[in-house]
């Protein structure tokens, strides 16, 4: 499987937020989202080839109990079902962040103690003149809500990426249409992360969107790694 990066650091999105993690980022994805923080696994995706009995040895050598499994899009490639089933088989739990358009090799609750989704609405489409017709090939692929709840089969949080109100209205209308096909999870699992590369950036928008969360009951989602370290790699 190709590998961006692996290091230790702390969990700074969600249910687990603050949690120390070792953090496996697969390099490659199936989408091309123009606010991409980890452009070195989709625009100009990086990395080596590693063996997934490596990644495991590296993932024990740097101790701890959780790991997080991100990218890019770790579900394209097998490989990623097969190091995970081992890493829980070693005791670990596991989040893989995934933005909900493939299934892993095998069924999620197999694969995953935490499945972190985060859909991508229509505002994360890149321009039209975007080389290599990528703008269509992002339309067709964000929204798979048959592989979302394939994915919500296993305990769950689902992270929704906010810049406008808008991208709320449209997050909410998303949520409502997977509940009303027969997906099952709490408002407190459904965080709404502002939009940004930066701590003015996220402070701007995280003004009105914790206000909005308020009103919703969903929860409002710092991006506390950005607040901690910059966006930088390795955090």
């Amino acid at each position: 499987m190709r590998i961006a990066e692996i290091y230790a650091s702390l969990q700074g999105e969600g249910l687990l937020a603050g949690t120390p993690s070792v953090f496996v980022r697969t390099s490659g994805c199936n989408l091309r989202c123009i606010w991409c923080d980890t452009p070195f696994t989709s625009w100009q995706p990086e990395g080596s080839d590693w063996p997934v009995a490596a990644v495991v040895d590296r993932v024990l050598a740097l101790g701890g109990r959780h790991v997080v499994v991100t990218g890019g899009e770790p579900l394209i490639t097998a490989a990623t079902t097969d190091l995970c089933i081992r890493l829980r088989a070693a005791g670990w739990h596991v989040t893989i962040e995934t933005a909900g358009t493939v299934l892993p090799a095998r069924a999620a609750p197999a694969v995953a103690d935490l499945m972190s989704i985060s859909p991508k609405l229509a505002s994360s489409a890149p321009p039209a003149s975007t080389p290599g017709g990528w703008r269509e090939r992002h339309e067709a692929t964000r929204r798979r809500d048959d592989v979302l709840l394939g994915l919500l089969e296993a305990p769950a949080q689902l992270k929704f990426v906010i810049d406008t109100p808008a991208d709320f209205t449209a997050a909410a209308h998303w949520i409502a249409d997977l509940r009303a096909a027969g997906g099952t999870f709490a408002d407190r699992r459904v965080f709404m992360m502002p939009q940004g590369r930066d701590p003015d950036a996220l402070d701007r928008t995280g003004t009105w969107l914790e206000a909005a969360c308020r009103d919703s009951g969903f929860q409002f989602a710092p991006r506390h790694h950005i607040a901690w370290y910059g966006n930088t790699r390795g955090t």
